[in-house]
């Protein structure tokens, strides 16, 4: 990895740091308190091929909202509804608002659902559509937010790219796609839980890097249960 990408990851990491202590774990207010609830906890993952396990030898067991599941327990229904390819853009070339999953996360009607789409929304051909990402950001955030059990949302900024592949950007993750991510959850009210940080500097768990391992998928489990369980 070269230097200069390294110095970027240091600065922008110390940036999220500084500029938010919410950028780590979610809001007071926002925290699950399973003694709250008389039913399981129903969590929605929301994602792309991050959130799917794309690239995990063993997917279906080590897939971060599987791990996620088990280290909850069983007071938590966790459900993985990651889409390789999609974006949160509506005229992106995969939409996720288009797929199947869409519905089936609606339909789960959660507690919680946690929101990871950005990564695919920088390649050329949907980050041209930019200045409509977070109108539809916000549009996914209001739809989910209008069901049944009111749930409560975390969003998630995307994971570093380690190399340029597939048309994702990592300077337009950096300068594009979290700015946008950080300023809406501000208007919201909304927490962020930083995948950015807790995956930078971590090459060796991005075996194509772009996809996090198992390894990775652990760190991402850790760093969700860390954000919406309370303390």
């Amino acid at each position: 990895m070269n230097k200069s990408f390294l110095l970027k990851n240091i600065v922008f990491s110390l940036f999220l740091i500084l500029s938010s202590c919410s950028s780590i774990v979610g809001k007071k207010s926002q925290v699950i308190n399973p003694e709250d609830y008389n039913e399981k906890i129903r969590i929605a993952c929301v994602g792309d091929s991050i959130t799917y396990g794309a690239g995990i030898k063993d997917r279906q067991n080590f897939n971060y909202p599987l791990v996620l599941g088990k280290s909850l327990g069983k007071k938590f229904d966790v459900r993985n509804f990651g889409v390789s390819g999609a974006t949160m853009l509506k005229n992106g070339d995969y939409s996720y608002w288009e797929r199947p999953a869409f519905k089936q996360a609606t339909d789960f009607n959660p507690h919680v659902v946690v929101i990871k789409l950005g990564t695919n929304d920088t390649k050329p051909q949907n980050w041209k559509y930019s200045e409509e990402y977070v109108l539809d950001y916000e549009a996914m955030i209001d739809h989910f937010s209008s069901l049944p059990a009111k749930p409560k949302i975390w969003l998630c900024s995307p994971a570093p790219v380690y190399q340029t592949r597939w048309g994702i950007s990592e300077e337009i993750v950096v300068g594009g796609v979290i700015p946008k991510v950080r300023d809406l959850a501000t208007r919201k009210g909304l927490p962020i839980i930083d995948m950015y940080s807790v995956l930078s500097n971590k090459p060796e768990m991005f075996p194509d890097k772009i996809h996090p391992n198992a390894s990775g998928a652990k760190e991402m489990a850790d760093a969700v249960m860390s954000a919406i369980l309370i303390k």
